[in-house]
């Protein structure tokens, strides 16, 4: 297929980046040494980073930690600890507790087995019908950060912007519904295919494009 003079110099990007970006994903395949509490965190890490840079997300989690809050603490304290942090720093607070209490089953703490009795698409439908706060971004998200979302499509402002420069969607939508996501998942895909680089690899360079650095 013909090259546009932008995917010449996004491949090449990728090429200066590839190990950066290969180390990176090789540490989010972590699933099997991962606690509970870990896979938790990680889960709050995404529902935190709505509306919000990714460090402050992170910052967050950590700092929930540190006081002890992320396992014991209540809505209000959370909230409070968080404010200035995250944005709608009190719906987010509501949303880490509710998970948490949707995976205590009395004295433990599960939530791994929800997560690999499905395969990936079916796990991230059963995260957004389940866990409030989680949308098909956020799933997929926390799903890539444990390990076990490579095939999902993570459509952040980052990413939207990415495939818009590239031409592999019109215009970046102002509300994404469960068919626009599924539509422009799918764009994503063929369009890494096209350029021959793997698609969680192309997420993170898109990511890496847009802040300098290459995070989660």
């Amino acid at each position: 297929m013909a090259r546009d003079p932008d995917v010449s110099e996004l491949q090449k990007e990728y090429r200066l980046k590839r190990s950066v970006i290969a180390k990176r994903l090789k540490q989010f395949n972590k699933f099997d040494s991962l606690s509970e509490k870990g896979v938790f965190e990680e889960l709050v890490f995404c529902l935190f980073t709505p509306g919000s840079k990714a460090l402050n997300g992170d910052r967050a989690v950590k700092k929930l930690k540190k006081t002890k809050l992320l396992y014991e603490g209540t809505k209000e304290k959370i909230a409070k600890e968080i404010r200035g942090i995250v944005r709608f720093h009190n719906n987010k607070a509501g949303y880490l507790v509710e998970a948490r209490n949707f995976f205590s089953k009395g004295a433990r703490f599960c939530i791994k087995k929800n997560l690999i009795a499905k395969d990936a698409l079916a796990t991230r439908e059963w995260l957004v019908s389940n866990i409030k706060g989680i949308g098909y971004k956020e799933a997929g998200h926390f799903m890539r950060n444990i390990g076990l979302g490579r095939d999902l499509v993570i459509l952040d402002t980052h990413i939207l912007k990415n495939l818009k420069r590239f031409n592999v969607i019109k215009d970046i939508p102002v509300s994404m519904g469960k068919n626009k996501y599924f539509h422009i998942e799918e764009g994503m895909r063929r369009f890494a295919k096209d350029i021959d680089i793997p698609l969680d690899a192309l997420d993170l360079l898109f990511w890496s494009h847009q802040t300098g650095f290459i995070f989660k």
